[in-house]
């Protein structure tokens, strides 16, 4: 067996709760050598049942995956929910829509104006929005629909809850990679009328990057001139958002090979909140 073939699988997950085949759930599928990151597949699912399934099969991998793994401690005592991690998130996906928007909203009513939202510790170093947000972005509502399916599939989620060692799961955030590289730049819409060519140059500033390695995460992307011209040609930037996460995966999955039992997690991190893979604890 060659070394490569050694490797699991690295996936990054650009998530949708509400997926269709316009804006399906994209999978970035790769493998890893050395300092190098191929990317083998793109992959999207237009339902979250067909997404569960993958995530249920047996395999080999390590996947960053664009929603919260968690919410914030306060949001959680305030609410008088339980403060263990499996049982808050039992407790969370029994709830509907509705039902989270309105206790969230009644939280967020209750407070000053500039604190609205409650943050995990991870947000500030991360540069995330709150896991408690219900709109622009709503990844309370992220978090409610991708959550489930990665507890049904019994993944293995560092520094939250044992699953089967050989399919981990990670919370990846592409915005703290982009952001590395472009700063302010935005590189995406899913407005057609916001689709300009500044956004176009700067998914290619973002891909020449990404493929030189010039990034604080040490790793060089391999693309096809293929893979290349479709992640800069998706102007909604989900191909890309997803290869970001791909990228964080893989990062963790080295650190993971040098002997990091939490895949370069922080030891300290909050058992009820989580963290975001890569970003740096203050």
């Amino acid at each position: 067996m060659t070394a490569a073939a050694q490797q699991p699988l690295l996936l990054g997950c650009d998530f949708s709760s509400s997926p269709t085949r316009r804006k399906p759930i994209v999978l970035a599928l790769g493998q890893r050598q050395g300092a190098r990151v191929a990317l083998t597949a793109l992959q999207p699912f237009d339902t979250l049942a067909a997404f569960g399934q993958w995530l249920a099969q047996p395999g080999d991998w390590v996947g960053g995956f664009d929603l919260p793994f968690g919410l914030p401690r306060e949001l959680v005592q305030a609410l008088g929910w339980p403060t263990d991690w499996h049982a808050c998130m039992q407790h969370y996906r029994s709830l509907s829509r509705e039902q989270i928007r309105a206790q969230f909203a009644a939280f967020c009513d209750a407070r000053p104006v500039g604190g609205k939202f409650a943050h995990r510790a991870t947000d500030g170093p991360a540069g995330s929005s709150p896991s408690m947000k219900w709109v622009n972005p709503p990844v309370a509502y992220m978090l409610h629909a991708g959550l489930p399916l990665l507890l049904d599939a019994d993944v293995h989620l560092p520094g939250l809850r044992a699953g089967d060692p050989r399919r981990v799961a990670l919370e990846a955030y592409p915005g703290l990679l982009a952001r590395e590289v472009l700063q302010r730049r935005s590189y995406k819409s899913d407005d057609r009328a916001k689709q300009t060519p500044d956004r176009l140059i700067a998914r290619k500033d973002l891909v020449n990057t990404l493929e030189l390695g010039q990034t604080r995460l040490g790793l060089r992307l391999k693309l096809s001139h293929a893979q290349r011209d479709a992640l800069v040609q998706d102007a909604s930037g989900d191909s890309l958002d997803a290869v970001l996460c791909l990228l964080q995966a893989a990062w963790a999955e080295q650190r993971h090979a040098e002997g990091n039992a939490l895949y370069g997690l922080p030891p300290g991190l909050d058992p009820l909140e989580g963290w975001i893979v890569t970003a740096e604890k203050p």
